[in-house]
C-alpha cells in the first residue's frame, strides 16, 4: 500500500517542471553525447544547442564513460542505467523523453519505501516501526523532489539503506560477541563499492558508519578487558570475535573507493562544477549553513507551499509549519527518549542516532573548516535520509501504541517469557514516559495516539503534494517563465548572450531552448551566444562584440547570467528600463539594438 502511494506522488506531474542544468548533465551523458560538441564564440540556432539531446543509435556504454571521466565530476554507474533505461521510451520532438529519464529516478525512490520497511523491521524487530518508517518514506517531501529529478541519489539512496542495513546486522553481532558470516562481509563490500559507483558523497556515509563502528569498538574491548581481569576463567575461554571481518569489509571498502581517486583528481572540470559551494562568506553569511541544515531537517517530514507566488500563502504556511513543529516536536523527542530507555532498541537507535549525528557532524566539518559549504545543497542529505526515516518510524510507533501494549510486546519478544502481572519502577516511568508523549500543549491537547500519528502522515501528505504542484522545493532554474518573458517582452529577432565556463552554463541555455522548441508557436528568429571564460574576462566580451558586428539589425540582445564587462557594440543599443519580474536562475539586461 505505502509502494503504490509512494510511486504515485512519483510519477504525478512528472514533467510538469521543467529540467535544470543538473538534469541536462543526466540526460546528455546518459545518451552517450558530449557538451563540448556545442559551438562556442558565435551565434547559433535553438537546434544546434539542443543537439546532444538527442539520440546517437551508435552511442553506447563507453561513449557514456569516456565523456562522463572528461567532463564532469561524476561516477557512472547510474548514467549506466540510464542510458538503458531511455532507451524503453520514444523522443519527444527528436529530443530524449524527460519522462522516460525521471521516471527511472521516481522508480528508485519508490522502491526505497518496502526497503526502509526491511531496514526498519531489522532495526527494531518491529512492523510497526518497519510501516511507519515507509508510510513517511512514501509521503516525505524531501524524498519526493529528489525523486522527480533525473538525477542519482535515490539510487544513492537505496545504497544507503543497503549498508545501513548490514551495519545492523554487524552491530547485533557485536552484541551477541558472534562472528560475521562470510556472506555479509562481501554483500557490505559490494554495497559500498556500487555505493560509491553511484555518488562520491556516498562515502559520508561511510564515514559517519565508521564513526559508530569506532565507538562500538571501544565498548567491546573495554567490557572485554573488564571481564577479562574479572572471571580468571574467561582468559582461556574461547571468543569468536567479529572485528577481524569487520576490519576486512573497511580495508575492502577502502580499495572499492580509492580505485576513483585518479579519476576524480585528474578530471580538470571537477573544481570548477564545484565552485558555488566553495563560496567564501562574511558577517551574517557565517550563520546561513546553520539554518540551511535545519530547513532542509524539516523538509524531511514536512513542507507547504512556501513559495507560492502569493504573499499571503507564503506567510499563513510558514505559521502553520511552525506551530506543527512546535506540537510535533516534543511527540517525536519523547518517543525517541523511550526508544532510548527500552532495553531492546537501545542499541539500535544509538547507532542509527549516531549515523545521523556522525554525518551532520561532518557536513559542518566541510563547512566551517573546509570552506565546502555542503548545506547549501539540500540533495546532498542523502547520505543520512534512511537513518532519519527509520528513527521517525520508531518514534512514532511508541506514540501508536498504548503503553500496556508497549510492555507486553518487549516482553513478547524475550525468548520464554510471560508477560509479567507486576511492573517495576523502570517499566512504570517507561509508561509515564509514553503518557507524557500523549499531552501535547494548546489546542492539540485532545489529539494523541494513534491520531497525532495520521496527522503527521497527513501532514506529510499535503506536503508532497507542496513539491509536486511546485509549490515548494522549486527548481533553482525557471526556464519556461524565462521563454515566456522573451515572447512577451521582444517583438523583433533575439540574440541571448552568457558566458560559458562549464556545461552547467550551457545547461542553463538548454533549458530556455528547450521551451521554445516544445511550445506549439515557436519563436523562430533566437539565436543563442555562449561566450567562453577562462581566466580573462574580457575573452567573453570579445566574443561578444563580434558577433554583435554580424548580426543584422534590428534585434534584442538579452545578457542572461553575463559576467564579463559590457562590449563597447553593446553601448550603441538601447537598453530596457521597463521594470520586469524576477525569474529563478536567469538573471537579465535586455538592450535594444535598432539600425543604425
Amino acid at each position: 500500500m505505502w509502494f503504490i502511494i509512494g510511486i504515485s506522488l512519483r510519477l504525478a506531474n512528472l514533467t510538469a517542471k521543467p529540467p535544470w542544468t543538473d538534469e541536462f548533465s543526466t540526460l546528455v551523458f546518459s545518451l552517450g553525447n558530449s557538451f563540448l560538441e556545442v559551438p562556442l564564440d558565435q551565434a547559433i540556432a535553438p537546434d544546434i544547442l539542443l543537439q546532444p539531446l538527442q539520440p546517437q543509435p551508435t552511442a553506447n556504454i563507453q561513449d557514456v564513460w569516456a565523456h562522463l571521466s572528461h567532463e564532469t565530476n561524476h561516477p557512472p554507474l547510474y548514467f549506466f542505467l540510464a542510458h538503458w533505461w531511455m532507451q524503453l521510451f520514444p523522443t519527444q520532438g527528436g529530443l530524449v523523453s524527460l519522462w522516460g529519464a525521471r521516471s527511472l529516478a521516481a522508480l528508485f525512490g519508490a522502491v526505497s519505501i518496502p526497503a526502509i520497511y526491511t531496514l526498519g523491521w531489522l532495526s527494531f524487530r518491529s512492523r510497526l516501526v518497519g510501516h511507519l518508517a515507509a508510510a513517511m518514506m512514501a509521503v516525505s517531501p524531501y524524498g519526493i523532489f529528489l525523486a522527480q529529478e533525473a538525477r542519482h541519489y535515490t539510487l544513492a539512496i537505496l545504497w544507503v539503506i543497503a549498508s545501513l542495513a548490514c551495519l545492523v546486522i554487524t552491530t547485533r553481532h557485536i552484541q551477541n560477541r558472534i562472528q560475521l558470516p562470510v556472506w555479509l562481509a562481501i554483500s557490505w563490500v559490494v554495497i559500498n563499492a556500487l555505493g560509491i559507483a553511484t555518488h562520491y558523497f556516498f562515502a559520508l556515509t561511510l564515514c559517519a558508519e565508521a564513526l559508530v563502528l569506532i565507538v562500538l569498538a571501544w565498548q567491546y574491548h573495554t567490557q572485554f578487558k573488564q571481564e577479562k581481569t574479572g572471571n580468571w576463567f574467561k582468559k582461556f575461554s574461547p571468543s569468536f570475535s567479529p572485528w577481524g571481518r569487520i576490519y576486512a569489509v573497511a580495508i575492502g571498502t577502502f580499495v572499492a573507493g580509492a580505485v576513483w581517486l585518479p579519476i576524480f583528481l585528474h578530471n580538470s572540470y571537477g573544481s570548477k562544477l564545484t565552485d558555488w559551494i566553495q563560496q567564501p562568506r562574511v558577517g551574517f553569511a557565517w550563520l546561513s549553513p546553520i539554518f540551511q541544515a535545519f530547513a532542509a531537517w524539516i523538509t524531511m517530514i514536512y513542507l507547504l507551499p512556501v513559495e507560492a507566488p502569493q504573499l499571503a500563502i507564503v506567510i499563513g504556511s510558514g505559521l502553520v509549519m511552525l506551530m506543527f513543529l512546535i506540537w510535533a516536536a516534543p511527540i517525536l523527542v519523547r518517543g525517541l527518549k523511550f526508544q532510548l530507555r527500552h532495553s531492546e532498541n537501545r542499541l539500535m537507535t544509538q547507532v542509527l542516532a549516531g549515523v545521523v549525528v556522525g554525518a551532520i557532524a561532518l557536513f559542518f566539518i566541510f563547512t566551517y573548516f573546509l570552506g565546502i559549504d555542503l548545506t547549501r545543497g539540500a540533495r546532498y542529505n542523502f547520505v543520512y535520509f534512511p537513518a532519519v526515516m527509520v528513527l521517525l518510524g520508531a518514534s512514532l510507533a511508541v506514540c501508536w501504541h498504548s503503553p500496556k501494549k508497549l510492555i507486553a510486546e518487549r516482553d513478547k519478544n524475550k525468548l520464554g517469557a510471560q508477560p509479567s502481572l507486576k511492573r517495576t519502577s523502570k517499566e512504570i516511568g517507561q509508561w509515564k514516559e509514553v503518557r507524557k508523549s500523549k499531552i501535547e500543549p494548546w489546542n492539540f491537547r485532545r489529539i494523541t495516539g494513534k491520531k497525532a500519528v495520521m496527522l503527521i502522515w497527513l501532514m506529510g501528505f499535503f506536503s508532497a503534494v507542496t513539491v509536486i504542484c511546485n509549490l515548494g522545493y522549486q527548481k533553482y532554474y525557471r526556464p519556461d517563465l524565462f521563454a515566456q518573458l522573451i515572447q512577451q517582452t521582444s517583438q523583433v529577432p533575439v540574440l541571448i548572450a552568457t558566458t560559458q565556463i562549464t556545461h552547467v552554463h550551457i545547461g542553463e541555455m538548454m533549458g530556455v531552448a528547450r521551451e521554445f522548441k516544445m511550445q506549439s508557436s515557436r519563436f523562430p528568429n533566437i539565436l543563442f551566444l555562449l561566450a567562453h571564460q577562462d581566466q580573462d574576462p574580457n575573452a567573453s566580451t570579445i566574443a561578444l562584440e563580434k558577433n554583435l558586428k554580424k548580426l543584422p539589425r534590428p534585434f534584442d540582445l538579452w545578457l542572461v547570467n553575463f559576467r564579463a564587462p559590457v562590449a563597447e557594440e553593446v553601448k550603441k543599443c538601447v537598453a530596457h528600463t521597463q521594470s520586469l519580474p524576477v525569474v529563478n536562475g536567469y538573471e537579465y539586461k535586455i538592450y535594444h539594438c535598432g539600425k543604425n
